[in-house]
């Protein structure tokens, strides 16, 4: 783990029990023994103790929040998640979009397109089950054999969303938090506040990513 990484997770706003403490210490060369195989232990710990951390902190959806008003086309310019396929992917990926439709029980479809680089496109789909909280959705991904806890973070209709998920498979959870916006344009500010949640949530800084436009699947 380089010096930056250790920065990014000491400035975090929330407080590090003191185990993980030691382990960023050991894991900074600060410990006594400094062996290579005791550093690469400890790093994985480090990233479980990590994802462990970030779900167990209480994001509250927004208050008021309003379904309908979130409904339609949505692009997705923002990912941020310490989860090891998006560090292996993120150099790739592109803008795609999300549609959300309300249903007449105030469940929400949600429905995800990417254009790939070889012009075919990739789609997800997902059925949100509404929860006692407004703006707080759950779902199963058949795709990734996981369980989502979703939740509206910060919205202002025609502008951003700011989306914060919690994805459970085996016993283990990881955050994925996403910056939608109504237009492929982001202003500063707003890339700025889904940093500092992003951050703030637990996700690295290089785990941070806004992405770069893309052409747009065909409608079906």
């Amino acid at each position: 783990m380089g010096s930056r990484t250790l920065q990014d997770i000491r400035s975090l706003h929330w407080p590090l029990p003191p185990h993980l403490v030691l382990i960023l210490h050991f894991t900074a060369g600060e410990a006594p023994d400094n062996s290579e195989a005791m550093r690469n232990t400890l790093l994985s710990m480090l990233a479980t103790l990590m994802c462990t951390l970030a779900a167990c902190i209480d994001v509250t959806p927004m208050s008021g929040f309003d379904l309908e008003k979130a409904a339609g086309k949505w692009y997705m310019v923002g990912f941020a998640t310490n989860a090891q396929w998006f560090v292996n992917h993120k150099a790739g990926m592109k803008t795609g979009t999300a549609m959300l439709v309300p249903t007449a029980g105030g469940d929400l479809d949600l429905s995800y397109a990417n254009l790939n680089s070889d012009g075919t496109c990739w789609r997800m789909t997902h059925l949100a089950k509404k929860t006692e909280t407004p703006g707080r959705f759950t779902f199963r991904s058949q795709v990734w054999n996981n369980e989502n806890d979703m939740r509206i973070v910060d919205i202002v209709y025609d502008d951003y969303a700011l989306v914060h998920t919690i994805k459970t498979k085996d016993g283990v959870s990881e955050v994925l938090n996403k910056l939608y916006s109504r237009t492929l344009e982001v202003n500063p500010a707003i890339q700025l506040k889904f940093r500092q949640f992003s951050l703030e949530t637990g996700i690295l800084a290089d785990n941070i990513v806004f992405l770069p436009q893309n052409a747009e699947c065909p409608e079906v």
